[in-house]
C-alpha cells in the first residue's frame, strides 16, 4: 500500500491517510483481512506522528472499513455493499456540494444546473 501526503493540500493528513486506505479498499488492492502497516511504521515512513496515525485508524474502523485488534494489528474487514453504497454516496454529496459553490461563483442559475445535469445524466459517455 503506497499512501502519498501532500503538506499543501488543505486536508488533514489523517484525513489523506483515511482517504487512501478507503480508496485502496475500494479497488480492490487491499482485500479483505489484509494487514494494514503498524501504526508506528505507517508513522515512521510517512514522517508524521503517531497521534496522526492512530487517528486515521481509529477513523477507519468507526467507518466500518479496519479492524483494530489489540496486540496483533488491523486488518481490512470485509466490504459490505451498504458501507460501500454509504461511503460513495458521500462523496457524490460532497462532489455536488463543491460543483453547487463554483455554480455560485459562475452566476449559474438552478435552471442552469438542472440542465447540465439533465446532459450529464443523457449523456453518460462525456462524464469527466
Amino acid at each position: 500500500m503506497r499512501i502519498v501526503i501532500s503538506n499543501t493540500s488543505g486536508v488533514p493528513i489523517y484525513e489523506q491517510i483515511k482517504q487512501q486506505v478507503i480508496a485502496a479498499i475500494q479497488a480492490g488492492d487491499l482485500p479483505e483481512g489484509a494487514p494494514l502497516p503498524s501504526l508506528r511504521a505507517l508513522a515512521r515512513d510517512l514522517r508524521v506522528s503517531l497521534i496522526t496515525t492512530t487517528r486515521a485508524y481509529n477513523d477507519l474502523a468507526r467507518d466500518g472499513f479496519i479492524a483494530n485488534v489489540h496486540g496483533k494489528g488491523s486488518f481490512v474487514l470485509p466490504r459490505s455493499p451498504e458501507l460501500v453504497r454509504e461511503h460513495l454516496l458521500r462523496q457524490v454529496e460532497d462532489a455536488l456540494a463543491e460543483a453547487l459553490r463554483r455554480a455560485r461563483l459562475a452566476g449559474l442559475t438552478r435552471d442552469e444546473l438542472v440542465a447540465i445535469l439533465d446532459q450529464l445524466l443523457q449523456h453518460p459517455e462525456e462524464e469527466r
